[in-house]
């Protein structure tokens, strides 16, 4: 387990600063973050941001945090019903319990319509994207930045990801390649 407490003060001057807030500096490109961390540190990283997001909100800088597991979880309560889910995975093999989890969370017609809902509704200054490492393998990291880009245009998005990002391609939990991404900052990288 490391000291993440270094981490967490460069994100708050980051993401705090206005140059970040009105998305200056980025060429063109959509204002996407990414901000790596260990899995192992799944524990502390939830609740620092849990605290990065009351002291942005004490600074006055609003954020939404579209947790991708809570997500699935509220999409599969309405369509279905989370104990009738349940009871549909006992009858399953772990490839149909994949497909028709994957059915039911439909990424373009579910699953980003309901995030655009909530960014809208929201209007927050700062989107934290969470819960990517609990959604895998049904729900890929990749599928919703490149989804995401159509919604989330008018506020930073920063993707806490669970793994390596080397500025091409997400490798989740340092050991699981996903398809390239590469128009996404690493945030780490940022001069505070």
């Amino acid at each position: 387990m490391s000291d993440i407490s270094p981490k967490f003060e460069h994100l708050f001057k980051i993401i705090s600063s206005p140059g970040f807030l009105a998305k200056q500096s980025l060429g063109g490109e959509i204002p996407f973050f990414i901000s790596t961390y260990d899995a192992k540190d799944e524990i502390k990283i939830s609740e620092a941001i849990r605290l990065l997001k009351n002291k942005l909100d004490n600074q006055g800088v609003t954020v939404l945090e579209l947790n991708l597991y809570d997500l699935t979880l509220e999409i599969i309560e309405k369509e279905v019903g989370i104990e009738d889910f349940l009871e549909m995975e006992k009858t399953m093999d772990k490839d149909e319990f994949k497909d028709a989890l994957q059915s039911i969370l439909e990424i373009k017609e579910v699953l980003m319509p309901l995030i655009g809902e909530k960014i809208n509704t929201a209007a927050a200054k700062v989107n934290f994207l969470t819960g990517i490492g609990s959604v895998y393998p049904y729900i890929r990291s990749h599928n919703i930045l490149n989804n995401l880009q159509n919604i989330a245009k008018d506020a930073p998005t920063v993707a806490f990801f669970p793994g390596d990002y080397d500025g091409h391609s997400l490798n989740l939990f340092g050991l699981l390649k996903d398809d390239n991404y590469y128009r996404a900052f690493n945030i780490e990288s940022i001069k505070a």
